[in-house]
């Protein structure tokens, strides 16, 4: 698929392709229409926030989205990042966020690379094939038994499982030779990232979630997906906060419906829909809201 193809229509239909495989929820809302977060903020204790498309777009953040999540701070909210951003460890999200004008600890941001690492913990120890960018992978992997995947197809067929966080670094050969290794001899795949797209400055870019929805397709394999919209990253944002919490307190706030939207609600919590900057962008949000009967309770054009 050529990137001059990849815009925001592409994007809604991959999404709605994969639809079987992404958690169920009830949609019985209709959408109010605010101008931010602030206009909303007096209904809510609890913001959680998207990255992408939400606090920033590629290494630039979302004019006045610092100032905005300044004031939901200082006005007592609790406010963590829900993010698929997994080909990154913490202490760099962290970092990047500090970069961006936002302030966070690192309780306060939850990725779907610490859900997987969390839950590898309770795997049966394997020699695991990696989809992820070196520079940044081997931080926090020291426990994992594993090897860089490719363009040697002998990593893959040596590979007990795969793990699949980062593809900045992948390419059409390595999937073909992931696909053909799983084909011949299907092996667990768990997955980082569950992501199809992510906007960057030139455009969307193919995260780890595309390419695990093609092995489904092409192999049979069931990817396990860590990360939005499945329910166990919210579980372990849910973990960080106050006991008692009441759900219809919770605002997930993003850009894309399938992840965010769909994830938030499954979740039980109230979901704020982001227009102006990630997924969405260039589609008529209204009509993708009704063809993919995923219904989030605001609608804003910007955090």
């Amino acid at each position: 698929m050529p990137k001059s193809m990849m815009n925001a229509d592409w994007a809604f239909q991959a999404y709605e392709s994969v639809r079987a495989r992404l958690p169920n929820a009830r949609f019985d809302n209709h959408p109010v229409l605010a101008a931010d977060l602030g206009e909303i903020a007096n209904q809510f204790d609890v913001f959680l926030l998207d990255a992408f498309g939400v606090l920033n777009v590629g290494d630039g953040p979302i004019a006045g989205a610092p100032e905005r999540i300044a004031a939901l701070q200082a006005a007592g909210k609790q406010v963590m990042v829900i993010t698929n951003a997994a080909s990154y460890p913490k202490r760099l999200l962290i970092d990047r966020y500090a970069r961006l004008g936002f302030h966070f600890t690192p309780d306060n941001v939850v990725s779907s690379r610490e859900t997987l690492l969390t839950a590898l913990a309770k795997e049966p120890r394997r020699h695991w094939g990696l989809m992820a960018q070196e520079r940044y992978a081997n931080e926090e992997f020291e426990a994992l038994d594993f090897t860089f995947l490719s363009d040697n197809r002998a990593e893959y067929d040596r590979a007990e499982g795969f793990l699949l966080f980062g593809s900045g670094d992948w390419s059409d050969e390595y999937q073909r030779h992931l696909v053909a290794s799983l084909t011949d001899n299907p092996r667990p795949v768990l997955v980082g990232n569950p992501d199809i797209v992510a906007p960057r400055e030139t455009g969307l870019s193919k995260e780890p979630g595309f390419f695990a929805h093609e092995l489904a397709e092409k192999t049979g394999v069931s990817p396990v997906f860590y990360g939005k919209p499945f329910p166990n990253i919210f579980q372990r944002a849910f973990a960080r906060l106050p006991h008692g919490v009441d759900p219809a307190r919770v605002l997930m706030v993003g850009d894309t419906l399938h992840t965010d939207i769909l994830g938030g609600r499954a979740a039980g919590v109230r979901t704020a829909l982001i227009t102006d900057f990630g997924s969405l962008t260039g589609l008529d949000v209204q009509a993708a809201i009704t063809r993919s009967g995923i219904t989030p309770d605001f609608i804003l054009p910007q955090p």
